[in-house]
């Protein structure tokens, strides 16, 4: 902390977050839920539990006359041992809008994974500060989007002239859910996943309830859904189903129409973008489950392979085409009823062109260049569909 300035502590409170669903009060700070406690309580897996409480999307926004601030965070870091280390999560700052800066945060928890086993191992740490300085002077909005990839307690924001919390925004209120391509993964920053890209090209308010390993048609997901607000919802679905060998066609029919109309019972007139999956060589015709290369492992690179045998789908394992057939027959069946239900083959976003110029690094996973790509198409694909606003955001 910089002892320079005469500071200005302001509680972190659920009324400066944008994003999260809940925040949960701990011993060092407050932590940001992308799952309601509710939810989380119907389901014990460990991967859900570390996915919804990284804040892909979740950001601090306030408005202030000040020129610097920091920000006091906890973060749980992953190690996966043989493997090159992980980047410190980002935390980017715009001022306006417009981007204007960016910082990491030292220290912090460490858990250490072992992709063999799947066991893991925590280690405690210190708290660590992310600094923003020389900011224009004068009023202005801000947002600290928070590292898509690491579960982050806060514990203290300070600035060298008072805070108060932005107005209700006006903007179009965007809820998506998907897998951890929604989430981010091998994105620079959180402000680069293809989510917030798209938010910030169309000036939506996001929501972003992409969550690694667990877009898994779970009724308590969409009944966070249900409850949340909403001008714009849409499901990307099919992937993790896959990876996780989880069900078979004739469950996964059922699940599609009952998560949908779950959606429906608290949205009933909202436009509802079902989107399929983005190309995925390995699994286009092979099924689950998804495995760790074990062998890449060893070579010092995180890597995944197919395990399933197409001679299988006979027997209604799920493959991405399987699922995107599927998707576009349910979404096709439901819209006779439901004009404002709609469709969208992910491969439209993430094609076999976009796979020979930017394959996916670990086999699954676009990079950081196809992010920007997905993110781009999707503002362009969705704009049809977009509400008008709430009102002028040049007012907020």
């Amino acid at each position: 902390m910089n002892a320079a300035h005469d500071w200005i502590t302001t509680p972190v409170t659920a009324d400066l977050l944008r994003g999260t669903l809940e925040v949960e009060h701990t011993a060092r700070g407050v932590l940001p839920h992308r799952l309601p406690a509710h939810a989380r309580a119907q389901c014990a897996d460990p991967q859900l539990a570390m996915a919804e409480a990284q804040p892909s999307g979740v950001r601090l926004v306030f408005r202030t006359r000040a020129t610097v601030l920091e920000l006091d965070a906890l973060p749980t870091k992953r190690v996966v041992p043989g493997t090159p280390p992980r980047p410190d999560g980002r935390y980017d700052l715009l001022v306006d809008g417009r981007p204007a800066g960016r910082a990491t945060v030292d220290g912090g928890d460490t858990v250490t994974l072992d992709m063999a086993t799947g066991a893991s191992e925590r280690r405690t740490g210190p708290v660590g500060t992310a600094r923003f300085g020389d900011l224009p002077a004068g009023e202005k909005d801000i947002e600290i989007w928070l590292p898509h990839n690491e579960t982050t307690e806060l514990v203290a924001l300070r600035t060298d002239l008072p805070v108060q919390p932005a107005p209700p925004s006006r903007r179009t209120m965007w809820l998506h859910h998907g897998s951890s391509i929604s989430h981010g993964s091998n994105a620079l920053s959180p402000t680069a996943t293809w989510p917030a890209l798209a938010a910030l090209r169309s000036g939506l308010e996001l929501t972003n309830l992409g969550l690694g390993g667990g877009a898994l048609l779970d009724p308590f997901t969409a009944r966070a859904m249900r409850d949340s607000p909403a001008d714009l919802i849409s499901v990307k679905v099919g992937i993790n189903l896959v990876n996780a060998d989880l069900m078979r066609l004739r469950a996964f029919t059922p699940a599609v129409h009952g998560f949908l109309d779950t959606l429906r019972d608290g949205h009933p007139e909202v436009p509802l973008l079902v989107v399929s999956p983005l190309l995925c060589p390995m699994h286009e015709d092979t099924p689950g489950p998804t495995a760790f290369d074990l062998a890449a492992l060893d070579a010092g690179e995180l890597r995944f392979r197919a395990t399933g045998d197409p001679a299988d789908c006979a027997g209604g394992k799920l493959t991405l085409g399987v699922i995107r057939d599927e998707l576009a027959r349910i979404v096709e069946q439901r819209a006779a009823g439901d004009p404002n239900l709609h469709h969208l083959d992910g491969r439209e976003l993430y094609g076999e062109a976009d796979h020979a110029e930017l394959p996916l690094p670990d086999r699954l996973h676009p990079d950081a260049a196809a992010h920007r790509r997905i993110g781009e198409r999707f503002a362009a694909l969705v704009a049809p569909l977009v509400p008008e606003p709430r009102g002028n955001p040049s007012q907020e």
